[in-house]
């Protein structure tokens, strides 16, 4: 009896000590990796099947230290997808992640007035795909059709916010994310649906023209005054985009591209251009939607660098106001 119990009492000593060897390996950090390891489980993948994963890639030193995590937390469940391994971890905190459904993910930052060659660059520097295929998903308006059945492309409708992109993400797929969003922006202006094409490429027009937010409101009044009185809006960033469109921008406005017969080109053409010139964020629709009340027809950049405008009801002032920003600025 006293053998058995000696047993027993040994027994006890040694489940006791594999099993702190055990929770110190598990709580172990260790990196068997140099660069930062991408693995992704696909759904279905079982929790040996992660472990096996996990070492060959170096994130854990073996399969079993895993198995061992999961048997402290039995009831989780690990949820499939890409995670980013980049620094040091114990196999616990591992499997914490994958519980936690971390997934590796890149922020795609659209700014207020990216027009959508823009938002394809921006895009592009994530390295899941060339600008083109970006663009590409962009020219076609399908998304947005129901919404704006004259839209010609997704321009002005690729709402300017912050995204959730992941390395598989497609083109498609961040268009829809960015319409979705505009939809639902475009719902808190309580606008009639009939009015979101010209009042997006107004407001687009405002967007890349009034760098001050409370400017944009007067920048609007300006352009439906001109709109009222059948005056051409003259907005140098529709030039810019017919010659974008065209592709012969230079980085500068030249005299040919005033001359363009581009339908995007207001200074050739009366009224609003055929569509969005950028996709414009919530003040600005707001300014498009409920303008400034005033009787000012110009506008011209301050030169003290706040960018700001001196607004103008004649051409007579304007001129001088013109004169005023040369003189001050050297130009």
């Amino acid at each position: 009896m006293k053998k058995i119990l000696t047993f027993l009492v040994l027994l006890v000593v040694a489940v006791a000590g594999t099993a702190a060897w055990a929770l110190h390996e598990v709580t172990q950090p260790y990196k068997g990796f140099a660069d930062p390891v991408l693995i992704e489980f696909p759904r279905g993948t079982s929790t040996g099947q992660m472990a096996a994963m996990l070492s060959e890639h170096g994130v854990i030193e073996k399969p079993w230290v895993f198995l061992a995590a999961r048997v402290l937390r039995r009831g989780a469940r690990l949820q499939a997808g890409e995670y980013k391994f980049d620094k040091a971890a114990s196999p616990l905190d591992v499997f914490g992640r994958i519980v936690r459904g971390d997934i590796y993910y890149m922020e795609l930052l659209v700014p207020e007035g990216f027009n959508m060659f823009e938002v394809a660059d921006a895009v592009a520097k994530l390295g899941t795909m060339p600008a083109e295929k970006f663009l590409e998903a962009a020219r076609d308006p399908a998304l947005i059709q129901d919404l704006d059945p004259k839209a010609e492309s997704l321009e002005g409708y690729l709402f300017p916010s912050k995204y959730r992109v992941y390395r598989k993400t497609t083109a498609r797929e961040i268009c829809r994310m960015m319409t979705n969003e505009f939809r639902a922006q475009w719902q808190t202006l309580g606008a009639p649906a009939k009015a979101v094409h010209d009042a997006v490429t107004l407001a687009s027009l405002v967007e890349r023209e009034a760098r001050l937010p409370e400017e944009r409101p007067r920048v609007a009044s300006v352009f439906h005054n001109r709109l009222r009185i059948g005056m051409r809006l003259q907005c140098d960033p529709t030039t810019v985009y017919a010659a974008l469109l065209d592709g012969r921008y230079r980085g500068v406005i030249h005299q040919s591209d005033l001359d363009s017969t581009n339908p995007y080109n207001t200074y050739q053409h009366a009224g609003l251009p055929p569509g969005p010139i950028a996709n414009p964020g919530l003040s600005s629709m707001k300014a498009a939607l409920e303008p400034e009340s005033s009787e000012y027809l110009f506008f011209v950049a301050k030169a003290d660098g706040s960018g700001g405008h001196n607004f103008s009801e004649s051409l007579q002032k304007h001129v001088a106001a013109v004169a005023a920003y040369h003189r001050a600025s050297g130009h």
